[in-house]
């Protein structure tokens, strides 16, 4: 096409009238924001409280049937309650809702059905009263809470009892507590959420009291955890699961937390899978206590004390796969006067363990049984890499029987299979071409380089 004299001036005034009529639009959109704000009896940066004004507005949504959507702006509320159906929808991540103080921040009790989306809230970290996060839902099935930033809370950051539901693609920072705290759910999605700077937990799925809870936790980003409340390992955790059955945890990426990536307490059933794991200041990856039934499946760990634990036969904890990880870079915490740690995988009861890599194991490499803590373990096809012993392995009389085969150690300095004893110590000669009858341990086919 040729481009003429009379084509560039038609071209310019077109472009002008464009941006004209682009520059008319915006004040109106701002006067039409600023009206949706007056006809809701809000009043965007005012510093006074709210809630009055937004209780109103959203009862009567409600009982239209329909959302409250708030427009973009800064506002101080209190404790706003949401009934069962209320949908709160924000700007797009450009309302605020600023914690004015009182008994609560957003609470629903009983309401089933409720969406709260697009808003940022921040807590000021004010204390909550009687709520136990900046969001406290209990008792209501069909929650969502999508698309939200939560900071600065005094205690959780999103707190749930007894619900079903989900919370997705959400951001939580800053929180003295956990970020996201789940009591005896009844079907809950926990998914696509980023987690930083906690004071204790990144996120909780607990129950009351043992059983099963299906929790699912998936596709998070969670770093920077600490263990502000001290203990020996209910704090400062990616994932902290207590009691709670049936929990899979798959596909996030945790790192930075003062004890565990994913720590399984009594519950039963946990399925622990293709995590990314760094930088754990006590065991990556622990199951422990009262539990039967733990699948440890395809994590990476790189950086903790020890990778993965299965551990506590003593208190029940038992039957468990660990199949196909990778675990790197253990250290000793030399500080403590006796649990150093330094290993790649521990475990004591009915479990089998079978092609893992584990490299840089500064204590051992793989750990079976602790004393007479030990029932029924297979492990086969295994490779361990560059640590001072390869697999330890518990000769306790008490002992139940262990296989040990077709496992490949490389550079271990101090054996490449071992006997424990009762302080978790190497003792007695190599292993690597055979075990005894009477203890049943039976090695075969495994090679030492």
């Amino acid at each position: 096409m040729t481009i003429d004299r009379r084509h560039m001036l038609s071209a310019g005034l077109a472009a002008g009238i464009a941006a004209g009529a682009a520059a008319g639009a915006r004040p109106a959109e701002a006067r039409k924001r600023a009206s949706a704000a007056g006809d809701l009896g809000l009043v965007p940066g005012s510093t006074s409280d709210q809630t009055v004004a937004l209780q109103a507005a959203l009862d009567a949504a409600t009982n239209r049937g329909e959302p409250l959507e708030l427009p973009a702006g800064r506002f101080r509320i209190g404790a706003l309650e949401l009934r069962a159906g209320a949908r709160l929808v924000g700007a797009a991540g450009a309302t605020t809702l600023e914690f004015a103080g009182g008994e609560g921040f957003i609470t629903a009790d009983h309401a089933d059905n409720i969406l709260i989306e697009g808003l940022v809230l921040d807590g000021g970290y004010q204390m909550l009263g009687a709520a136990d996060g900046l969001i406290d839902v209990r008792n209501s099935r069909g929650v969502r809470l999508r698309h939200l930033a939560l900071s600065r809370s005094p205690a959780n950051g999103i707190s749930l009892m007894a619900c079903a539901g989900s919370v997705a693609d959400c951001t939580v920072s800053n929180t003295l507590q956990a970020a996201i705290r789940s009591v005896d759910a009844a079907g809950l999605e926990i998914t696509h959420n980023d987690i930083a700077h906690c004071g204790n937990n990144g996120v909780q799925v607990w129950r009351s009291e043992p059983g099963e809870d299906g929790s699912i936790v998936t596709g998070n980003r969670i770093a920077r955890i600490r263990a502000d409340g001290g203990g020996t390992g209910e704090n400062g955790n990616g994932v902290n699961v207590f009691r709670a059955g049936s929990v899979l945890v798959s596909g996030n990426r945790i790192t930075d937390c003062a004890f565990s990536a994913v720590r399984g307490n009594a519950s039963s059933n946990i399925q622990i899978l293709a995590n990314s794991c760094a930088r754990l200041g006590e065991v990556a990856i622990y199951a422990e206590f009262g539990f039967e039934g733990a699948l440890v499946a395809n994590n990476v760990v790189d950086t903790a004390a020890t990778g993965i634990t299965l551990t506590n036969f003593n208190d029940g904890g038992r039957l468990g796969v660990v199949q196909g990880n990778l675990v790197r870079n253990l250290f000793r915490r030399e500080q403590e006067p006796v649990d150093k740690r330094g290993h790649g995988i521990t475990v004591e009861a009915d479990t089998a363990i079978t092609g893992n890599v584990v490299e840089g194991a500064p204590t051992a490499g793989i750990v079976i049984g602790w004393g007479a803590y030990m029932r029924e373990v297979v492990a086969t096809g295994n490779l361990v890499r560059a640590s001072r012993v390869g697999i330890l392995v518990s000769t306790d009389r008490a002992a139940g029987a262990c296989v040990l085969a077709n496992n490949m150690i490389s550079g271990a300095s101090d054996g490449a299979i071992r006997a424990m004893d009762a302080a978790g110590n190497p003792t007695g000669p190599e292993l690597t071409h055979g075990g005894s009858s009477e203890k049943l341990l039976a090695i075969a086919g495994n090679l030492s380089v």
